[in-house]
């Protein structure tokens, strides 16, 4: 079997790259600049200098003598304001009031190198030092951000792991325009969220969370954030709830496959910058926070209306985590794997030796030792069918159902070995950080 390792080994798959719900696109410096947004005006020009009819110009001469300007003064041109007063508040209104100061844009500062010595090369200068680079923090790409709590003079942010990725430094550009530098807490990439904390003595407005689960399809649904970036700051945009529960592929760096979310669609306009932003009800209670839309299919049609928030319960509970710890801890098997749909049905019958009836699941490339699976007898090249009584389609499915699971849960585990279906129990005792530093053949979370 082992002449066939390389064939496995390179669609092996590797859960240490950071892996994000796939993001909607974001301003950065350099890309979108938004002095440079062109606006297209609501006003039609005359092609030619006018329009023709028959082939004669319509604007002639005829008939002008009988519609002459009047002479005179101009004076009773004027005209004033009415002094009626129309009382248009709504309950959006009063909700995007409520919540509006707890709003922020996240501004993701990282080191570029830039050299020094420009006129010095101009001409021909030979000086070390001027050709020295330098390092210096710039805007890379801009996000939002929602105040959800307050604790003395600290103050605490939460947004899109996406929005702060990558970052040297972080600042907050509060509504009122105030700039904070902020301070990463924690971040999660495979649920796209982060924390961040600043100094909030000045700040005085805290968003609440709603219970997503109650949440209605055609409920009103509002978007608060900085799409293009701080410049359109705290904008509102109107929809309604699309969908509670829909599942989504989320991506690694390279984009690969390496999960499903579960998330809120909604048709309220999602744009470049609005990551992190607020989903609110007309309670201007937080049900979600948003992070992604479709603007393409595969095939390149456009797409209109569909973005994606990260459900508040989800939200608050992976927070609550990574204020406490800094990260998010979840159990892992121990073991690297490959799809079964990736192993021809000539190798599932010679190597893997599995019967016709087998079509799904995932194949046991390592698993590290003393890791949860290598006690449960699980070795190279066993089929995982089933954990805790599900089926697994993919290695998608076995990682969403192993996150259900806390550390230190037992769970059930179906798989083949050589071709014999096995059953047995696995004590979910390790992490994937754990297993990371305690093993240099295994480094996969699951």
């Amino acid at each position: 079997m082992d002449n066939n390792n390389n064939q496995f080994n390179n669609q092996q798959h590797d859960h240490n790259e950071e892996t994000t719900p796939t993001p909607e696109p974001r301003k950065r410096r350099g890309g979108l600049t938004l002095t440079k947004v062109a606006v297209t005006a609501a006003v039609a020009g005359l092609l030619g200098g006018g329009v023709a009819y028959g082939g004669i110009n319509y604007f002639n001469n005829s008939g002008m003598n009988d519609t002459a300007v009047p002479a005179g003064s101009n004076s009773t041109g004027n005209t004033k304001t009415s002094n009626v007063n129309v009382n248009v508040s709504s309950q959006s209104t009063k909700a995007f009031n409520k919540v509006k100061g707890a709003m922020v844009s996240v501004i993701n500062l990282q080191k570029e190198n830039s050299s020094s010595g420009t006129l010095g090369q101009l001409f021909g200068s030979s000086s070390s030092s001027n050709s020295k680079s330098k390092s210096e923090l710039e805007e890379a790409s801009e996000g939002s951000g929602v105040i959800y709590k307050k604790d003395g003079n600290v103050a605490y942010i939460v947004t899109n792991n996406h929005v702060v990725s990558g970052s040297s430094a972080l600042r907050v550009v509060t509504s009122s325009g105030k700039q904070l530098q902020a301070k990463l807490v924690g971040k999660d990439s495979v649920t796209d969220l982060a924390v961040l904390k600043v100094n909030g003595s000045s700040l005085k407005t805290v968003a609440s969370f709603g219970n997503s689960d109650n949440i209605k399809v055609g409920e009103t649904a509002l978007a608060i954030g900085s799409p293009l970036g701080s410049q359109y700051a705290t904008s509102l945009t109107q929809g309604i709830i699309s969908a509670k529960k829909r599942t989504i592929e989320t991506t690694n760096s390279s984009g690969t496959q390496t999960g499903n979310a579960t998330v809120i669609q909604t048709d309220a306009a999602i744009n470049p910058g609005n990551s992190g932003g607020a989903l609110i009800n007309v309670g201007g209670q937080v049900v979600g926070i948003t992070s992604s839309k479709i603007a393409s299919d595969a095939e390149g049609t456009s797409v209109e209306g569909m973005g994606f928030a990260i459900p508040s319960n989800e939200v608050v509970n992976i927070i609550n985590q990574l204020v406490k710890n800094g990260k998010v801890v979840r159990p892992a098997l121990g073991i690297t794997y490959v799809d079964l749909a990736n192993v021809s049905s000539a190798q599932q019958k010679s190597i893997l030796k599995l019967p016709s009836n087998v079509e799904n699941g995932v194949v046991v490339m390592s698993a590290s030792a003393g890791s949860p699976a290598k006690k449960a007898g699980l070795s190279k090249y066993d089929v995982i069918t089933a954990l805790g009584g599900h089926q697994i389609s993919d290695q998608s499915t076995l990682r969403d159902i192993l996150y259900k699971y806390k550390l230190n849960d037992k769970v059930s585990i179906t798989y083949y070995h050589n071709g014999k279906k096995q059953t047995s129990t696995i004590k979910l005792t390790e992490t994937s950080s754990q297993l990371k530093t305690s093993s240099t053949t295994a480094t996969s979370e699951s």
